[in-house]
């Protein structure tokens, strides 16, 4: 049956994590909810299917931060929600028997330079002032930083357990499957607008009492959304399977996730195969919030991945890369992810997650649940529930913006690895918003 033909309670927009969650959780709580959703492409496709399969309880906006916009005892409580997210979605994957390939080992984030130091100690510094103790996050000295990932130049790190690793594409698919055994996914279906009581399609209108934005790196494509979020595109590379011999050389015992503290974000795992899975977000803005499928492989940035991951971890330099891919991820313009729903016109939505969506996606599927059943919980009640985000500036200001402020960062990162401080990248970072 077509869209047109379909008059439903619930329709969303996008079948990646936040879409499916979404549904599941309506789902659960009223199996009698008529949902359906489109999906321009098939379910997953964007970065719910391609990511680093850090499921992670990260959030964007600082504890500080949030503590000024919202109060102390919310911002914490923004954070905590974020960290059970974790057990949530392990409890689902027993639950359902998805096998996406899940390890709840935490994340490692490594101090390779004195700057890089004194941001690990001033990180720790913040997260025990909001009363977030050793169990959330600790200081780690270079010798047992280097026990859990031997990678060069370590002086340091942090870790927090509030991480796990998945399959990306595994997870999605395996929601979308179970989710497709309730409600309708209308895939190849592309919405060309979202409006109070429909979303437009090329077949016809669905039309549904609320209409959920769920499209994250792919809202600049909608009607009228061109400054809503910005789509920032993040690559990867993944190497062929190691020998245990040599992934005994390199740690990561736990399947641990692991990064630095670099402006320029880098993030990597362990893959439940035996590769190292590695990624960053080198690539560039593109004016006009422009997506296009070549955009996902930067030859280029591939490159330097590589060189990047052979200079953290030298064993692997020789190493066979077999599997390059990338896609577009969604930041608002004050770095705020939010959940929101409104009640007059029936328009809901969820994303911004600045890369952190695996467990992100999933707390705001709960939270659209309960906004949209009306259910009187904790949840709806956080931070990031009805938070509006100013636009992102016109073209080419856009354009120009993020591009320096991403040859800012990597200037910055030079100068650090070569023993020089930088202020260049808190600038830069204060006049995002960040």
């Amino acid at each position: 049956m077509e869209p047109a033909r379909r008059t439903v309670d619930v329709a969303i927009v996008g079948a990646g994590y936040t879409g499916l969650w979404t549904a599941y959780y309506l789902r659960r709580a009223d199996p009698g909810l008529r949902v359906a959703l489109v999906e321009a492409e098939v379910a997953g496709f964007g970065a719910s299917g391609r990511n680093g399969g850090w499921c992670s309880g990260l959030y964007p906006v600082s504890l500080t931060r949030l503590a000024a916009e919202h109060g102390r005892a919310q911002a914490i409580r923004q954070y905590r929600a974020l960290h059970e997210t974790i057990d949530e979605i392990g409890r689902v994957l027993v639950r359902e028997g998805f096998a996406a390939d899940w390890a709840h080992g935490g994340t490692i984030t490594l101090a390779r330079s004195h700057p890089q130091l004194a941001r690990a100690h001033a990180e720790l510094a913040e997260a025990r002032a909001y009363g977030f103790g050793p169990d959330d996050l600790r200081l780690l000295g270079p010798d047992e930083a280097r026990q859990r990932l031997r990678a060069t130049g370590v002086l340091g790190g942090l870790f927090t357990p509030h991480c796990a690793v998945v399959h990306p594409g595994k997870l999605v698919r395996s929601l979308a499957d179970r989710v497709a055994e309730q409600v309708p996914i209308y895939e190849r279906t592309p919405a060309l607008a979202i409006e109070p009581g429909r979303v437009r399609t090329p077949y016809g209108d669905l039309r549904a009492d609320v209409v959920v934005r769920a499209t994250e790196g792919f809202t600049a494509t909608l009607a009228g959304m061109r400054r809503t979020l910005a789509p920032v595109y993040s690559l990867m590379v993944a190497t062929e399977p190691l020998p245990d011999e040599l992934w005994e050389r390199i740690g990561l015992a736990d399947r641990e996730t692991f990064a630095d503290l670099r402006h320029l974000i880098i993030y990597g795992q362990r893959t439940a195969d035996g590769r190292l899975a590695f990624g960053g977000r080198g690539a560039p803005y593109h004016l006009g919030s422009r997506i296009r499928p070549g955009f996902d492989r930067v030859p280029a940035v591939f490159d330097a991945l590589r060189q990047t991951l052979g200079e953290l971890l030298p064993p692997v330099e020789r190493l066979r890369f077999t599997h390059r891919w990338g896609g577009p991820l969604g930041i608002a313009r004050d770095w705020h992810p939010s959940v929101g729903l409104d009640r007059t016109t029936g328009l809901a939505w969820a994303g911004g997650y600045v890369g952190d969506g695996v467990a992100a996606s999933n707390l705001a599927g709960r939270t659209l649940a309960e906004l949209i059943l009306g259910a009187d919980g904790e949840l709806g009640t956080l931070p990031w529930v009805n938070h509006r985000s100013p636009r992102w500036e016109p073209e080419p200001l856009r354009w120009l913006g993020a591009n320096l402020a991403l040859r800012a960062m990597t200037w910055a990162d030079s100068r650090e690895a070569a023993g020089a401080d930088s202020r260049l990248a808190g600038l830069v970072n204060r006049a995002l918003n960040r």
